[in-house]
């Protein structure tokens, strides 16, 4: 997207194209104004569309232009926090409350897929989360406890299953979470804009937000070319934020993620990694992880990002990575590369916001945005169409804070992030 490569990479290369769209211009009226172009948005659209609400949605750049467009592909259960320190963080009522919406996730994730006949290379065969060493494997041990406990279909695997599972001996373990699979990220985002369109809804691109004002109790958005008057605003700009919910984005420290997916490598390769077509991360500090496209591409990632020195120093790390857990695959090589960034909150769990009266959005995925983005776009719709109050969504309100040494930080995970590459394997 924008004639940048490193951008959208393999998704871009291989989704289907968007609905057509273009620039909103003129003067117009509806029920609510979503702002943003990514899951959520598209997801608070169709459902608010679905069920007759007249709807806008402005997006700056095009549809799935941020995390929605350039996401590994993991329709995660959960959030990265173990599910018992959630009610810690949250309390008992919204922390069970909010496990249950986003274990429950990727089932709202495919069962609009299936309705909607998105197509998104769907696999619903579960993730691996990988074990590294002896701790990585209590780990993973205690979060399927604590999942279980809440009935959850996970089951940790052995090293010799997960062995034949992933194609490479280099795990102690796994965790098998069968809620989860894994899609084409950037096509589902293009597939929810399309079932939006159909439902009714006015979807525009290159149309960037510069201000907001309250005109006789309605809000008035403005773009540089047009403007939208709604009794309701939903905000899904989340870590890509800019303009009037700037304040979104330095709530949040961003965390660069790269992936580099390989040429398609044959089927006998393919029958031995990963066969199944999980989507695997480890439990690496630095995580790793990879997962296989429909045509066989093993799209790998890790913390990092593809500018400066990054892009050598990342994809040398990558090849020595593949080399030692997948011995079989020989020198690979790259057909694509691209990374983007990861909006993470000072507690690893999302939030929700009241910007002003009739304002709200949710935002804060801290890189698991396919099944919540979805799930929380439709707890929006509900919330407007006066369906859920605001004490019954799955989070507490909460007012945006600014992260503190956010700079410092965003400049050490990337540095940081080049100096574990560098040195892994070297030393």
């Amino acid at each position: 997207m924008l004639n940048n490569p490193r951008s959208h990479g393999l998704w871009e290369k291989t989704a289907p194209q968007p609905p057509k769209t273009m620039p909103m211009s003129g003067d117009l009226a509806a029920d609510v104004v979503v702002v943003g172009g990514g899951y959520t948005g598209l997801s608070s659209a169709l459902h608010l569309a679905e069920e007759g609400a007249r709807v806008v949605l402005l997006e700056a750049n095009e549809i799935g232009f941020g995390g929605a467009g350039r996401n590994v592909g993991l329709i995660n259960a959960g959030m990265w926090v173990m599910p018992d320190d959630v009610p810690g963080v949250l309390g008992p009522v919204y922390g069970e409350r909010l496990l249950d919406m986003l274990g429950n996730a990727p089932q709202l994730v495919m069962a609009l897929i299936e309705k909607h006949d998105i197509g998104c290379e769907l696999e619903r065969n579960g993730t691996l989360h990988c074990a590294v060493g002896s701790e990585g494997l209590k780990e993973i041990e205690e979060r399927a406890r604590q999942w279980g406990s809440r009935g959850a279909p996970v089951a940790v695997l052995d090293a010799a299953e997960t062995a034949r599972r992933v194609g490479s001996a280099a795990y102690a373990g796994s965790l098998l979470d069968m809620r989860a699979g894994t899609l084409q990220p950037l096509a589902y985002a293009r597939g929810l804009a399309e079932a939006a369109i159909k439902a009714g809804a006015s979807l525009f691109t290159g149309s960037r937000v510069t201000s907001t004002e309250r005109d006789g109790g309605r809000w008035v958005v403005k773009t540089v070319t047009g403007s939208v008057s709604a009794d309701w605003i939903i905000v899904s700009t989340d870590a890509y934020s800019t303009g009037p919910w700037e304040q979104v984005r330095r709530e949040q420290v961003h965390l660069p993620y790269f992936n580099l997916a390989t040429v398609p490598l044959g089927d006998n390769l393919c029958r031995s990694i990963l066969p199944g077509r999980e989507g695997v991360w480890d439990t690496k500090e630095i995580l790793s992880s990879f997962r296989m496209d429909r045509a066989g591409r093993l799209v790998f990632g890790s913390v990092g990002a593809l500018r400066n020195t990054g892009g050598a120093v990342h994809k040398g790390w990558a090849k020595r990575s593949l080399s030692r857990l997948f011995p079989q695959i020989g020198d690979v090589e790259f057909e694509c590369e691209w990374y983007g960034q990861i909006g993470m909150t000072d507690n690893a769990l999302p939030r929700f916001h009241r910007f002003a009266q009739n304002v709200v959005g949710f935002s804060g995925y801290n890189g698991r945005g396919i099944a919540p983005g979805t799930v929380f776009g439709k707890a929006l719709a509900a919330h407007i169409l006066g369906r859920v109050a605001e004490e019954d969504l799955p989070l507490p309100l909460t007012d945006p804070r600014d992260a503190s040494f956010r700079a410092v930080k965003e400049m050490w995970y990337e540095a940081g992030a080049q100096l574990a590459h560098f040195t892994d394997a070297r030393f």
